[in-house]
Formats: structure tokens, C-alpha cells, sequence
């Protein structure tokens, strides 16, 4: 799995927090030493040790970081994550940058994996779409790896995704893929359609993948059928924990959610100190 670089993230999120200086860790004697611990308060997946520990690196490299799980792990309530030991001062002005990162990444990874987990056995796969924070695109799709499902394209510069104003600009959905045939040779090209016959419109321009825009059960179980495994098949739009696995038993072959990346509730953890 491909970590992307915390770097350029973490830097941005430190100039955003500590802007000239840390007025109330500057409180703290510049000589004294402390520990830390990091502690999990609820069931997750953890995710984002390399943007955790990237904070405290960029603010004093004599900050030592030690991890008892890794990225992709289950934890549980109050189970010990890490340790820290270096300079008080860096520590306390890290602390909440370094919490934000892990908690929104391992977020994003525990709702992969319930959605992983609710698909289980049916050969359908979850992808996360580019409905993310802006600027944490690349973390959040390695947290989405990190939980058990697969990355849709990164951006708009890696694959082509025709949908509904670019085939009305285009003039027709043939027209739209037979140009991005012409154009970008041996990329993925996706179409979406809202209705069977755009769907058999579809099927005979040969797209790589077609989207189902909120089709029904119903219809949707006809469109695997009309396909017959011609090209791939992506479920888009209702999707929760309710229709999900009821989607992925149609027998499409992806069910891509915006909510993985876009609806996130920061995983509740806890970084607690003592000076040495």
C-alpha cells in the first residue's frame, strides 16, 4: 500500500496552529522533559501514524515516538497506541495538530471497514469517490485502503468520468466516450447513466465501467443482467448501512460512497502526559 508523503499536509496544519509560536507552551521551562501516552476511548481502525508522527517530527526531531499497533489495525477502548518522550514544549504544541490527524484518518478507516465487512461474500468491492477535505485527499484515500476498500480515481487528471453535463455538452453519450477514446488511449473511461436505455447507449459505445445513478433494486438487478459482464458495473447514490449489502447482492461489481471521506466523525482518543 502506497503511503502518500505527510510532509507538505503537516506543515500547512502546523502554520495554520502554531502561526508565530506556542504562547502557553512557552510557559513550560525550554529544558523540560516529558512523556506522553496515546490511548484509543472507543472500537476503530487506526490510521495516520506517519501524519502523527510527522507533527512532532517537523516541531523537534529529539521527539521519540514508539507504536504498539500499526495503520489497518483494529483497536479497542483504552487500549495503548503509543508512547512519546522528548521535550515538553514540542509535545504540548503537537498534541492536538498530531490527535487531528489520527482521529480524522482512522475515522475515514473504521467506516472502510464496516462498509468492507457489511459487503463481505458478495464480489461486490466499496470505493470512496473524490468527495474529500480539501488538501487531505491523499491521506483520506490511503485511510480508506487502510480499511478494507478501494480508491475510485484520485482527481480529474487520472481517469475520465463522463456524467450527465459532459454528455449534454458532448451531444450524446457515445459521442462523449468515442472522444475520450480519441484522446486518452488506454485510460479508464466510466460513463454514467440514469436509465436502462441509456444504459444499452452505453454498453455499445464500450466504456470500461458504467455508474448507476440511483437506480432501484429492481432495475438495477435488469442492468446486471442487460450488461451480462460486457463492462463493470458501479453502483452510485442511496448507498448507507440500510441498502448496502442489498446493492452489492444485485450483482454489480462496485458501490462507490461519497460518506467515507466526506462524513467524518473524528475517532475518540486520548494523549495524556507526565513530565519526567
Amino acid at each position: 500500500m502506497t503511503l502518500p508523503d505527510p510532509n507538505s499536509t503537516v506543515a500547512l496544519a502546523l502554520a495554520e496552529d502554531v502561526g508565530g509560536g506556542d504562547l502557553t507552551a512557552a510557559l513550560i521551562s525550554e529544558h523540560a522533559q516529558a512523556e506522553a501516552t496515546v490511548i484509543s476511548r472507543e472500537n476503530a481502525v487506526l490510521c495516520g501514524i506517519a501524519w502523527f508522527d510527522a507533527v512532532f517530527h517537523q516541531l523537534d526531531s529529539r521527539i521519540n515516538t514508539h507504536w504498539q499497533a500499526a495503520d489497518g489495525d483494529r483497536i479497542e477502548p483504552n487500549q495503548l497506541l503509543c508512547t512519546l518522550h522528548g521535550p515538553a514544549r514540542a509535545l504540548l504544541t503537537g498534541e492536538r495538530t498530531a490527535l487531528n490527524f489520527l482521529q480524522m484518518l482512522s475515522s475515514t478507516a473504521t467506516l472502510a471497514r464496516r462498509y468492507a465487512d457489511t459487503v463481505a461474500g458478495t464480489g461486490a468491492t466499496i470505493l470512496d469517490t473524490r468527495k474529500t477535505l480539501p488538501g487531505l485527499r491523499l491521506a483520506q484515500k490511503y485511510a480508506v485502503r487502510c480499511g478494507g476498500c478501494q480508491n475510485h480515481r484520485i482527481g480529474l487528471f487520472d481517469a475520465v468520468l463522463i456524467k450527465e453535463n459532459h454528455i449534454m455538452a458532448a451531444g450524446s453519450i457515445s459521442n462523449a466516450i468515442a472522444a475520450a477514446r480519441r484522446l486518452y488511449p488506454g485510460v479508464t473511461v466510466e460513463v454514467e447513466v440514469e436509465t436502462l436505455a441509456e444504459l444499452d447507449e452505453a454498453i455499445a459505445a464500450r466504456p470500461d465501467i458504467v455508474m448507476l445513478d440511483n437506480f432501484d433494486l429492481a432495475t438495477m438487478v435488469e442492468a446486471v443482467n442487460i450488461t451480462d459482464k460486457r463492462v463493470k458495473l458501479e453502483a452510485s447514490g442511496n448507498v448507507n448501512f440500510d441498502t448496502v449489502r442489498n446493492i452489492a447482492k444485485t450483482g454489480v461489481d462496485y458501490i462507490s460512497i461519497g460518506g467515507l471521506t466526506k462524513d467524518v466523525r473524528a475517532v475518540d482518543l486520548s494523549m495524556r502526559f507526565k513530565t519526567v
